[in-house]
C-alpha cells in the first residue's frame, strides 16, 4: 500500500497536534508539521472519532499536512498508524478506515499525501459543516461562545 516517493500524511482528527492525543505524541516524533491544509471530503461526527469520506464536491475537510523526517522509516512509521486507524484487522474485526493517497491543498498548492478514509456508513451521523473537528468541538462543547459574538 505504499507509494514510492509519498511520504506525507493529512490527519483531520485525534492524529492533529490541537488534540494533544498519545496519537499525536507519536506523529511529532516521525513527521515534521508542514502546515495547514485541506481535501476535498465530507467529515462526519461519529461520537468518539470523527469520519472523513471522499467528496467530488464543494466540501473540504480541514486538516494537518506532515512528512517524514526520516524516509527510511516511513514504512515502519505509517504501519504504526494504520495499527492505531484499525486498517489492519484480525478476521473477526470490522475494518473502519483505509489509508490512500489524496490530493492535499496547501497554500493554493497541491500535493499528494496518505489519508485514513472511513469505510464504514456515515448515514443518519451529523455531517461537520466547517469541515473542522477541532472548531466543530470547541462550538459543541461551548455553545455560548458562538453565540455571544
Amino acid at each position: 500500500m505504499n507509494s514510492p516517493g509519498v511520504h506525507k500524511l493529512f490527519v483531520y482528527g485525534s492524529l492533529r497536534s490541537g488534540f494533544k492525543s498519545h496519537a499525536y505524541e507519536y506523529i511529532s516524533r516521525f513527521f515534521s508539521f508542514v502546515g495547514d491544509a485541506k481535501v476535498n471530503g465530507k467529515l462526519f461526527d461519529l461520537g468518539t472519532y470523527p469520519a472523513g469520506v471522499p467528496s467530488d464536491d464543494e466540501n473540504y475537510i480541514i486538516g494537518e499536512l506532515y512528512t517524514i523526517k526520516n524516509e527510511p522509516e516511513f514504512a515502519w512509521a505509517i504501519g504504526q498508524l494504520d495499527d492505531y486507524e484499525g486498517v489492519a484487522v484480525e478476521s473477526d474485526e470490522v475494518q473502519l478506515y483505509q489509508r490512500g493517497l489524496v490530493d492535499v491543498i496547501i497554500n493554493d498548492t497541491k500535493t499528494a499525501a496518505w489519508i485514513y478514509w472511513y469505510m464504514g456508513s456515515v448515514e443518519g451521523k451529523p455531517l461537520i459543516q466547517s469541515g473542522d473537528m477541532i472548531e466543530y468541538l470547541q462550538q459543541k462543547n461551548n455553545p455560548s461562545a458562538t453565540s455571544a459574538q
